[in-house]
């Protein structure tokens, strides 16, 4: 199986520009050279080389795109892939600062949420917060939530769950939801199949 690291990447990319450049530069002096003598008095044609520049940065921001997504299934493959995702169902109970996941006993992700992207939850948005490789086998994850609960108080809360993981990839959402009876947060570890 081909491994593809992030520099060997990049140097592809590279490689790419550098194959696009000396087209480019080839054309500049053929058309100064193709020019007539009284050029002088005429403004250049340097639409023709400017749509050609920009068509080449677009070529390139494409190149690097296709790049960075070959790179992640190479580096991630689908029978190995384990992402973790944040989520919160309303969320009056608790103002989230940040979270913190262990897998297998070994902090593999901690994220600081500001101000906007705990909005950005409360409206239904969804944070992969971690994407990793994991063998075939029982795991366990556990989600450390820290954050202002009910009466402006410290919170700090953990939920774990253990999960199987076969050839597919496994999707884990963590799920901050109100619990109204209670009058307090409650953090949920769901395994998507």
């Amino acid at each position: 199986m081909l491994k593809l690291t992030r520099a060997a990447a990049i140097a592809l990319g590279l490689c790419a520009v550098a194959a696009l450049s000396p087209v480019l530069a080839a054309d500049a002096p053929a058309a100064a050279a193709s020019a007539p003598a009284d050029a002088a008095s005429q403004p250049a044609p340097a639409d023709s080389l400017d749509d050609r520049v920009q068509q080449t940065k677009a070529d390139v921001i494409r190149l690097n795109r296709d790049l960075l997504v070959l790179e992640e299934e190479l580096l991630f493959p689908a029978n190995t892939q384990v992402a973790v995702f944040v989520s919160m169902d309303v969320g009056l109970l608790f103002d989230l600062d940040s979270v913190q996941i262990k897998l297998d006993d070994k902090v593999v992700s901690t994220y600081l949420y500001t101000p906007l992207e705990v909005q950005a939850l409360h409206r239904g948005g969804v944070q992969r917060v971690y994407l990793g490789d994991l063998k075939a086998g029982s795991h366990e994850i556990v989600a450390f939530f820290t954050g202002k609960g009910p009466h402006d108080r410290d919170y700090k809360r953990a939920s774990t769950i253990r999960f199987d993981k076969t050839t597919e990839p496994k999707y884990i959402e963590l799920q901050i939801k109100d619990v109204q009876q209670k009058l307090q947060p409650e953090f949920d570890v769901k395994v998507w199949q």
